[in-house]
């Protein structure tokens, strides 16, 4: 099954591209539903599986009170596992071809009010230390842009343009790995920035024994993870006394104020890097209430 499992997982980074976050979590699930194979003494044997022992493994998720997102996503592993051991000709049939996937509840994104962003970006400028100057970039990184945050992380030092008189461009690569510029059009981001590369930066790389590439650096002066971000978040959001928050939620927020600003819908599909312009179009219909 272990063959089977990694032949896959090699197929979904070579030829679809997958981000490591997405092979992690199809790796999860894929290693959930054996882990439950194995509990009910099935044979090690993918041919051996059948719709029913699937349809079990959702019925224990629901048993346990899994997020019917989560099950649907646990689902769409499993399904999309077996239709790639049928095309290899490991199957004779697949199980999961007749099996409909649980379907989920779509709940419009949050988006916090222009206020409470405000009173997010003042959090860091609150203490002058290196680490603070580099939140405050990251902050005000983010909601000029609407990167996401494993977009910001994996930024590195070259990817950053800084033109002078207040204007700037970035470039990240996103899902699948398409590329795109995005021009620091706030002048707050362009100084938080710049104050971040010229002065904050050097010192936290000058702690490292070997030079970095990253543009964002922890104080050891490795690069930032998600995890270290996600950390610094809440603590400024929890300084400035909001809840609710999320590292994807000043993405939501660049989009819906942008777009409640007049921004066209195109340009904010491609400043986000949404294949799909109907992913885009969500943000019109945030509450107003959530975005004024």
């Amino acid at each position: 099954m272990e063959n089977s499992t990694e032949a896959f997982l090699a197929y979904l980074a070579d030829q679809r591209g997958f981000t490591a976050n997405t092979m992690a979590a199809y790796r999860n699930d894929l290693n959930q539903f054996v882990t439950f194979l194995s509990a009910n003494e099935h044979d090690p044997d993918w041919a051996s599986v059948k719709a029913t022992d699937i349809n079990a493994f959702i019925g224990i998720m629901r048993e346990q009170a899994y997020a019917t997102s989560t099950v649907a996503r646990k689902v769409a592993a499993v399904k999309s596992f077996f239709h790639f051991l049928s095309t290899q000709g490991r199957i004779k049939s697949d199980p999961t071809r007749n099996l409909e996937s649980p379907r989920v509840n779509k709940y419009l994104p949050k988006a916090m009010s222009v206020t409470e962003v405000h009173e997010l970006l003042d959090q860091p400028a609150k203490q002058q230390t290196l680490e603070n100057v580099r939140d405050q970039a990251m902050l005000e990184l983010l909601y000029a842009t609407g990167l996401r945050v494993s977009e910001l992380v994996a930024l590195n030092l070259e990817d950053v343009e800084l033109k002078g008189e207040g204007r700037g461009v970035v470039r990240c690569v996103g899902k699948n790995g398409r590329a795109r510029l995005i021009p620091l059009t706030s002048r707050g981001s362009y100084d938080a920035l710049a104050a971040y590369v010229t002065v904050g930066r050097p010192h936290l790389a000058a702690v490292a024994k070997e030079q970095q590439p990253a543009l964002f650096l922890n104080h050891r002066g490795q690069r930032l993870t998600r995890q270290g971000f996600w950390l610094i978040l809440k603590s400024y959001a929890s300084a400035a006394g909001i809840a609710n928050i999320t590292p994807h939620t000043l993405r939501h927020s660049f989009a819906a104020h942008k777009l409640k600003g007049g921004a066209n819908l195109r340009d904010v599909q491609q400043l986000l890097g949404h294949a799909s312009i109907s992913t885009t179009q969500v943000y019109i219909h945030l509450n107003k209430d959530n975005v004024s």
